[in-house]
């Protein structure tokens, strides 16, 4: 009798898990069952999870669109109707192939992110629904681009030496055809009015005409390019290959782009027969235009003094793949640098960006030195949110504002003095670098101050919270256990959960010795993308042992493992000063108050052990502020329904040095210098000597950082003397620089500056005059009359001097000067 109604219990339990439907209920909790991403793995999904909260292959796709994205564990009738909703509004049609497997094609979107979208068998109600992930084009897979076969050719064609056929390249199999149109596309922004009697500025991308229809699709194709005089006026676009069976110019339909690029090689027949005359013309049309736009220069972040501090400050620069020292320094665009970085975050108010390059000794590149010095750009070539809308298109904006311009004045024609007018090098002298705290090993820490301990608490904690700028950072550290199964009575960091404002969380977790990201509970798949664009964050992991999430203030939040053992090193820019609580402590430049306590009481730096324990334990999370996730049964019992702190463990404070420990002569040996206290520890208490040298590793590895980040003074840069030369261009404190004058001239004021210290520079800024009339004062008026004169002469030309640099600030001349 009890087991037929156990029995009866259960099937009348399963039915009811039945008859409820995740269907339109994605991320919900439901009576009996879920509809969350965590139900995978608590194994508590409604029945039609799957079927209704869909994932795609592949997750991600060029903004351009054109890519197949296959629906999975949604198999459909091939007979049946499919209608793809994207953005809830952007309808087009899905196919399913004769297996049953439905597929939605990518729209054209001119942003980037995970895109929300919807699908529907009878046009009216889309209630299954999945995302997927929009990039930027050159950010796509390139087995599902086209190859313009030198790229600079195509770029350049028409101008000296540039002829020839063009060829492109593809991947055959990525269009299932036998034949391919291949056409072209181009790329403007244009007034265009709205429903309230406004205009505004609108990207559009265009078709404009086809090269080849019917094409055999061998997966190459040569032409010999003509002008086009009806379509010269785009300067930009893209070539798209298509199945021979699409209308030409249909929108949202299978197909291959290639990377936006300058279409030269379709310009009129006035670029190819005297281009620097047709780019002259450009290039003074464009220097008119940008004199009516807006200032977008003051509000960019002042450029890194240092590579090395370009290269430390990860939270708000990031390598500029076109100039990178880890690639060879294949600088094209920017001769004489070694690497460049880019602001990762656009200006607020006009979607600029800055960039930033340095020379093999590690000095800033400034255009008033060299053409190969670093240039800002009017619109940020990653784009900015809510993208969409020019300059914040991501790619074509920049291309449009900033690269376009570049060709005119610079590659066509021999103008670059107009457009470093316009874009001249940042200079260094206001760049603040951010304070960095670490947490590594079993378990310790260096606050933003720079103090040291060791918090050995098993829980959940906040590591750095700001209230009053939106900010938690928390960290879950688990009880250390060795590999023969013992548990010490010591922990290490698990997982670190992060937050700013509306920000999407972040979660990285360490997961079988490798590192995990989840955004918002859910698992990112980083196989196909290395970088992600989140809301209000972005997420880089080049390899599952390396995670930085960089969110907009400019935080940065490095994750690293370090042999099994996550180092995550938190970066936070000077605008959190006297901003911060938690286990990193108040970052105030004073250590001595980091053990402040939630109740703004502060712990002598000196404590005990106990103290120490007993503060960081006061920082322990409350349910209601986690941010953590809970998707398995350890989790929800180790972490969910206990207290955020352990109190029942207790950990090793110390460990004695015993003589008669077989690996005490190699871990003295070992542990030595900065950090030797935390690899004794960490060697101690696993028995490792391997845990203690990474311990160690990771202690000098923060050390180098805080070198790197170190504060430099800047004293400015200096223009060399009209008539002259200048010989140097770092102007850091120590440097010096010297200046001579051309044949015919001689040198008056100082021959050498040096910057100082308080980043001024000794003596004055030097000039040339011309040898006879300087003879001709001399012997005209007298020796007494003539040093009042000369005197004269160098005052009101300092003045002048003076004056000119103060009118313009940020305009940069080249080098060496003539008249």
């Amino acid at each position: 009798m009890g087991v037929s109604i156990l029995l009866w219990g259960i099937l009348f339990f399963a039915s009811k898990i039945a008859c409820q439907t995740c269907r339109g209920k994605c991320g919900a909790v439901l009576e009996e069952c879920s509809c969350q991403t965590t139900c995978l793995s608590l194994l508590n999904c409604c029945a039609d999870y799957n079927q209704s909260c869909f994932q795609v292959s592949p997750y991600s796709s060029s903004m351009l669109g054109g890519r197949a994205l296959k629906i999975l564990s949604l198999d459909l009738h091939p007979d049946e109707h499919l209608v793809c909703r994207f953005k809830g509004k952007i309808k087009r049609e899905g196919f399913i192939d004769e297996a049953g497997h439905a597929y939605c094609v990518s729209p054209l979107l001119f942003e980037t992110g995970w895109i929300p979208f919807e699908v529907s068998t009878d046009g009216i109600n889309f209630d299954r629904s999945g995302e997927y992930l929009s990039v930027h084009p050159s950010k796509a897979d390139p087995a599902f681009e086209v190859t313009l076969v030198n790229a600079t050719q195509w770029q350049n064609y028409g101008a000296p030496n540039m002829a020839g056929p063009l060829k492109m390249t593809w991947n055959s199999s990525a269009v299932e055809a036998e034949e391919v149109n291949i056409e072209l596309w181009g790329y403007s922004e244009v007034n265009r009015s709205t429903a309230a009697g406004t205009s505004s500025l609108q990207a559009e991308l265009s078709y404009l005409y086809s090269h080849s229809r019917n094409l055999s699709n061998t997966g190459v194709f040569s032409f010999t390019p003509e002008p086009k005089e009806d379509f010269s006026a785009w300067e930009l676009g893209n070539i798209r290959i298509t199945a021979s069976s699409k209308a030409e110019g249909e929108r949202d339909v299978q197909g291959l782009w290639s990377g936006g690029h300058v279409l030269a090689w379709h310009l009129e027949q006035a670029f190819r027969d005297n281009s620097s005359a047709w780019a002259q013309n450009k290039c003074l049309q464009w220097d008119a235009k940008e004199k009516k736009l807006p200032n977008f220069l003051n509000e960019l972040i002042d450029c890194p003094c240092t590579l090395a501090q370009a290269r430390a400050d990860t939270g708000r620069f990031h390598t500029d793949y076109s100039c990178d020292i880890e690639r060879g320094s294949v600088c094209t665009y920017h001769p004489g640098s070694v690497h460049c970085v880019r602001g990762i975050q656009a200006s607020p108010n006009h979607g600029s960006g800055q960039q930033c390059c340095y020379d093999s000794a590690g000095a800033l590149v400034l255009t008033g030195d060299s053409a190969g010095g670093s240039t800002p750009d009017r619109a940020h070539d990653w784009g900015s949110p809510p993208y969409q809308e020019p300059p914040r298109v991501p790619g074509y904006s920049h291309w449009l504002y900033d690269v376009m311009s570049f060709h005119y004045c610079c590659l066509w024609s021999d103008h670059c003095h107009i457009y470093f007018k316009h874009r001249p090098s940042s200079l260094c002298r206001n760049y603040q670098p951010p304070q960095a705290g670490v947490v590594f090993g079993n378990l310790h820490f260096v606050t933003f101050d720079g103090l040291n301990y060791t918090f050995n608490g098993k829980g959940e904690y906040f590591l750095v919270s700001s209230p009053d700028r939106e900010l938690s950072v928390q960290a879950r550290t688990e009880q250390v256990k060795l590999n023969n199964g013992t548990l010490v009575n010591a922990t290490r960091l698990s997982s670190l959960a992060m937050k700013e404002k509306s920000s999407d969380v972040v979660e990285v977790r360490l997961i079988d010795e490798h590192l995990q990201v989840l955004r918002n509970q859910k698992i990112l798949p980083l196989f196909e993308q290395r970088w992600m664009d989140l809301q209000g964050v972005f997420v880089f992991a080049p390899c599952p042992q390396n995670v930085t999430a960089m969110f907009s203030s400019g935080v940065g939040l490095e994750v690293r493992m370090h042999e099994g053992t996550m180092v995550a090193t938190v970066l936070l820019p000077a605008e959190f000063f006297n901003h911060t609580q938690g286990l990193l402590g108040l970052m105030n430049s004073d250590p001595s108050d980091d053990f402040m306590t939630r109740l703004g009481e502060a712990i002598s730096a000196d404590a005990t052990s106990e103290e120490i324990f007993a503060f960081g334990a006061g920082w322990n999370i409350s349910k209601a502020s986690s941010l953590f996730t809970y998707d398995t049964k350890y989790l929800v019992d180790s972490y969910y329904f206990p207290t955020s702190h352990d109190a029942a463990f207790v950990p090793a404070y110390s460990l004695p040095e015993r003589h008669d420990d077989s690996l005490l002569a190699d871990m003295l040996l070992m542990c030595t210098g900065e950090g030797a206290q935390f690899c004794k520890y960490d060697t101690l208490i696993t028995g490792s000597l391997a845990a203690g040298n990474s311990t160690l590793r990771a202690y000098q590895s923060f050390q180098t950082l805080i070198e790197a980040l170190q504060p430099v003074v800047s004293c400015g840069w200096l223009p060399p003397p009209r008539n002259g030369k200048k010989n140097g261009t770092h102007y850091l404190h120590g440097d010096t620089l010297s200046f001579t004058c051309n044949e015919g001239y001689i040198l008056y004021s100082s021959t050498e500056r040096t910057c100082m210290e308080d980043g001024t520079w000794t003596g004055q800024q030097p000039y040339c005059m011309i040898e006879d009339i300087v003879g001709f004062v001399l012997g005209a008026v007298g020796s007494v009359s003539a040093l009042v004169t000369m005197g004269i002469m160098i005052t009101l030309h300092n003045r002048k001097q003076s004056r000119k640099i103060k009118a313009e600030p940020l305009e940069m001349v080249t080098q060496t000067q003539t008249c």
